[in-house]
């Protein structure tokens, strides 16, 4: 068996795509984040209870209605990014103008609240979601199987981030809501919505979420507490990243994920703490992140 560095290739590679697949989530997750912050300056510590709504939403549409996993991926963002735009139009859009601390208590409370109603529903044990037919079983690449599913959820991401930086970053959508977060008086005195786009833009992150939800139902179990795992390194992400930069949180999201999965390789005790080492040495070095603006 071929080796690099003394660890078996099968291992190192099979470690290296765990870690594309969990940077795959903090990318689309921090990407929402990002979103929602870098337009409304609110830190939407909800998003981890919005993915496992996503997941929870693709179950129930599998159970009780028969729509499979394609159906979900279309129908759970649009479902649980409109539970967002009720949630901005009846409390978010009243603390635009206050600090930031006041969003984050506020979304953190509404994030354990939903927690907390899906578990007195489903329990904690967690319930399965099989994978497509179209998506099952695994491609020989010589060194290494990899999980045909697997290989869907990282090319997926990478789409869905690309997409999401072009529309902000190159569109006249983007341009618009770049501008709102600048002046929005402005913005308005053209005959633009701005509070509309404000609250499409924050059901959009919150959608995002509930996509990586759906792509997530098939390798965790959908459980009530799959976001609370993962919103904590996703918020250490965004700030290694830059708060508010599209660009940041998908490179760093990626970048993260392929450190952690190599930590756990080399130095597996480690593995449950780089994220956050890295994010410390950052933030002494660069405090605004890596792609940040002072």
């Amino acid at each position: 068996m071929e080796e690099i560095l003394g660890i078996p290739m099968p291992l190192l590679f099979g470690q290296l795509l765990l870690g594309l697949i969990n940077g795959a989530f903090y990318a689309l997750l921090s990407l929402g984040l990002a979103v929602i912050f870098g337009m409304l300056n609110v830190i939407n510590f909800t998003h981890g209870a919005q993915f496992m709504m996503g997941a929870f939403v693709a179950w129930m549409l599998l159970h009780y209605l028969g729509i499979g996993y394609w159906g979900a991926l279309i129908l759970a963002p649009l479902i649980v990014g409109f539970t967002g735009i009720i949630l901005e139009k009846t409390m978010i859009a009243r603390l635009y103008k206050l600090d930031h601390l006041y969003g984050l208590l506020l979304t953190f409370g509404v994030g354990l609240i939903i927690e907390g109603l899906f578990r007195n529903e489903f329990g904690s044990s967690g319930l399965p979601y099989r994978i497509p037919p179209e998506l099952s079983g695994a491609w020989d690449l010589g060194f290494m199987f990899m999980p045909v599913y697997r290989g869907w959820v990282v090319v997926v991401a990478i789409v869905m981030c690309l997409a999401t930086w072009l529309v902000i970053e190159k569109t006249k959508i983007g341009s618009y809501l770049r501008a709102a977060t600048e002046n929005p008086a402005l913005v308005q005195a053209f005959g633009i919505n701005v509070p509309r786009m404000m609250t499409l833009t924050y059901g959009a992150g919150v959608a995002l979420a509930a996509f990586a939800g759906v792509l997530a139902a098939p390798i965790y179990s959908v459980n009530p507490q799959m976001g609370a795992n993962l919103i904590i390194i996703v918020f250490a992400v965004v700030v290694i990243g830059g708060m508010g930069s599209i660009l940041g949180s998908v490179v760093t999201g990626f970048g993260l994920g392929v450190v952690e999965g190599l930590t756990k390789v080399f130095y597996p005790e480690a593995s449950s703490t780089v994220i956050f080492v890295v994010m410390a040495i950052v933030l002494l070095a660069r405090p605004a992140g890596l792609f940040g603006r002072s």
